[in-house]
């Protein structure tokens, strides 16, 4: 069976399974393991379980279903369901310690996401959604925040590894911060974007993430109100920008002008 409400019961038993296995790695020593896109993307054991884990899980329940995982190898299927997963979002801050990291679990339907949960793993809040329902924290719905002036939004943002890149997005944070009420920088894309589908956040924009980083937290940001574009970065590389629908266009004037996106 293909619909979002089976997909849903799968990636929310999967996700709490393997939030609760990271909860274990992160009470032992969490060592690097590899790195990725530079020496400062790192890899540790716990993000390879944790895929191992939701990919065994997954497969034994759909074995015809494709699935594109961070840190493993892509699976084509036959079904048209492809799960797009991120074993751990924000290896950084697992690594050091800092409570901010989640597990990202989407299940898309013929290229479109149509159920997502992301685990706030430390502080056990499962945020879950899926196409045709509300968007919801721990089972109770959540909506973005109320209108407000550009100067009165609480932005967030993140970094590239790649230092070349990391130096265009300091200097675009430079611009946009004096527009804003402030900037934040979580570490976890997952994360930021489940907070503006809460309200705790107005806006969020980062040029590099990819696809298993926001799939599952886009659709519980856009199913809670907020609007979600994937558009090229000032940089080269794919740029997210989400907010509330209303007031959206003015967010993304003022990324575009401090240089976070292209015009």
């Amino acid at each position: 069976m293909t619909e979002p409400a089976v997909l849903l019961d799968l990636a929310l038993a999967t996700a709490l399974e393997a939030a609760e296995l990271v909860r274990d790695r992160a009470a032992g020593t969490i060592e690097v393991a590899a790195t990725k896109s530079s020496d400062i993307d790192v890899v540790t054991a716990a993000d390879r379980a944790s895929e191992e884990l939701i990919r065994a899980r997954i497969l034994a329940a759909r074995p015809d279903d494709s699935f594109l995982g961070e840190e493993g190898d892509d699976i084509v299927g036959s079904s048209g369901v492809r799960w797009v997963v991120d074993p751990i979002d924000g290896t950084v801050n697992f690594l050091y310690g800092i409570p901010e990291y989640a597990v990202s679990i989407a299940a898309e339907l013929h290229g479109e996401v149509v159920a997502g949960v992301v685990v706030d793993v430390a502080k056990h809040d499962v945020y879950a959604a899926r196409a045709d329902g509300p968007a919801t924290r721990n089972g109770a719905e959540i909506a973005v925040r109320g209108p407000a002036d550009l100067a009165h939004r609480l932005v967030a943002t993140g970094f590239s590894y790649v230092r070349e890149v990391r130096a265009g997005q300091a200097a675009a944070v430079a611009r946009l911060l004096p527009e804003v009420r402030d900037i934040r920088r979580s570490g976890s894309c997952a994360l930021d974007l489940c907070r503006v589908a809460a309200g705790s956040l107005d806006g969020y924009v980062e040029e590099g993430v990819n696809l298993w980083d926001h799939a599952a937290a886009g659709l519980i940001a856009r199913r809670a109100g907020a609007r979600l574009l994937v558009t090229p970065g000032a940089l080269g590389r794919d740029a997210v920008v989400c907010g509330p629908n209303h007031g959206f266009q003015e967010l993304l004037d003022a990324v575009r002008s401090a240089g976070f996106v292209r015009e």
